[in-house]
């Protein structure tokens, strides 16, 4: 007897790992009522082709489930059986959550409770550091007759439970596994089912409350994970207290990479203005610094705006700064770092008295407002303080796509840029670029920074 009630150990494969895209090739499942043990396991035809390294590591082939029936004409017989017990496999999230998207591609609601032989193997045997199949196998001498199909797999979780149940005893497994079935904390105003329903995938999420007022805009490379911990620190920071106080709904968006995620969030957050998201209520003035030449040789940095030129278009700015009080202060801190004078530069008023600026006097300026220093000279100094946040040129002859690419199934999104607007994404070669070019920071900080060090997964490329 493994737990009190009945169980199912199950494993799949699969024509990859994203459990929304790719499907189930195979099923093995163990039923276990106390002493009573079912083996079962059938091929599924996926309705798409397995690629080639799946193939190898599996050893099922297209060939094989060609003849197979698809997941709709076994389904029903399946849920019977699953349905009521404690559903187990290693690293479970993945066979739970392609089996729900299975059963919900054909109109059936499959719902249990779960138990990770991962998380228990960690648990049970902390010393070890490796807690794959492969390695419980070979340290519990495991003896199989093949390995990477589902039955067989499923066997051999099967042998890991029963050998730790002899060897730790009854008690001990089940008071860990017990405890790894906790459920996790949802708000109250939340149904659970959603909690089952996320994804071990990248993408963005969004928070309603009981009106669909959007409360928060979130990105992560595992939706999942990232929004249950909004829910476990709830009482450890006032924001989350209240996101979980007074959520309703969640949705999400699937994307193929963080790129994808990082750039969807961006737009989705200055879109909805989201109550809780910091940078969607701020209010967007954007706005440059450009030098002028002023009357008495010295170049003058002057506050120009999103609204009145084209950022994109300008090759010589400095700095981007969301209001004219950002602007000012930041240009000011320049000015006292590198020994500059205000006054010269027209930043501040020189006063009844042509003397020397206050900044001078108390060592914050090398005399240019006294004629200690020459214009050139000053303009140089301005220059170099300049080019540190000089805003970076266009490096390209005109549009660039970047191309994130899923590495299991081969699917692929590009996004693509011109002069750094976004312009929109695609799936497909032929898809005509979706926007008109709108300078935007936080997308030039996105680009500027993937062009830097790109992501894993990704490639930038030129279009004609």
């Amino acid at each position: 007897m493994l737990f009190e009630q009945p169980c199912a150990i199950v494993d799949l494969e699969t024509t990859g790992g994203h459990i929304t895209r790719d499907r189930v090739t195979e099923v093995g499942v163990i039923l276990v009522d106390g002493e009573h043990v079912e083996r079962f396991d059938f091929l599924v035809n996926p309705g798409q082709s397995i690629p080639a390294f799946i193939e190898q590591m599996t050893g099922i082939s297209n060939d094989m489930v060609a003849s197979a029936p698809p997941f709709a004409d076994i389904a029903p017989a399946l849920l019977e059986k699953l349905q009521g017990r404690l559903f187990i496999a290693h690293n479970v999230r993945f066979d739970y959550g392609f089996l729900k998207n299975e059963f919900k591609r054909v109109g059936l609601s499959f719902r249990s409770d779960v138990l990770c032989t991962v998380k228990l193997s960690r648990r049970l045997y902390p010393q070890h550091y490796k807690h794959n199949l492969d390695s419980i196998i070979a340290r519990h001498g495991i003896v199989l007759a093949e390995r990477h199909r589902a039955l067989a797999d499923a066997e051999a979780v099967y042998q890991f439970l029963r050998q730790s149940t002899a060897s730790l005893g009854q008690s001990v497994v089940e008071d860990a596994a017990r405890e790894l079935m906790a459920l996790p904390s949802v708000p109250p105003g939340l149904d659970p089912e959603v909690v089952d329903n996320l994804p071990d995938v990248p993408g963005v999420y969004l928070f309603y409350d009981e009106k669909r007022l959007p409360l928060y805009v979130g990105k992560s490379v595992n939706l999942r994970t990232r929004v249950l911990s909004h829910f476990s620190g709830d009482h450890r920071q006032h924001k989350e207290m209240r996101i979980s106080q007074e959520i309703r709904h969640v949705e999400w968006v699937e994307t193929i990479g963080e790129f994808g995620a990082l750039l969807l969030e961006l737009q989705l957050i200055k879109q909805k203005k989201p109550l809780h998201n910091q940078r969607g209520r701020l209010e967007q003035e954007l706005c440059t610094l450009q030098l002028a030449e002023g009357a008495d040789g010295f170049l003058l940095p002057r506050i120009v705006y999103a609204r009145d030129v084209d950022f994109a278009r300008l090759d010589t700015i400095y700095g981007l700064f969301r209001t004219q009080k950002e602007a000012k202060k930041a240009l000011g801190e320049l000015c006292e770092a590198n020994g500059l004078c205000q006054t010269c530069l027209q930043l501040e008023k020189r006063g009844a008295r042509k003397g020397a600026c206050f900044a001078y006097q108390i060592g914050r300026c090398k005399g240019a407002c006294i004629g200690r220093e020459d214009a050139a000279n000053h303009n140089t100094r301005l220059l170099h303080a300049l080019a540190k946040v000089k805003l970076k040129s266009w490096p390209y002859a005109g549009m660039i796509a970047v191309r994130e690419t899923d590495p299991v199934s081969g699917e692929w999104e590009e996004h693509l840029f011109e002069r750094w607007c976004y312009l929109g994404s695609r799936r497909s070669e032929q898809a005509a670029p979706q926007g008109t070019p709108r300078f935007d920071v936080d997308t030039y900080k996105l680009l500027a920074a993937f062009i830097k060090k790109p992501m894993e997964n990704t490639a930038l490329r030129e279009l004609a």
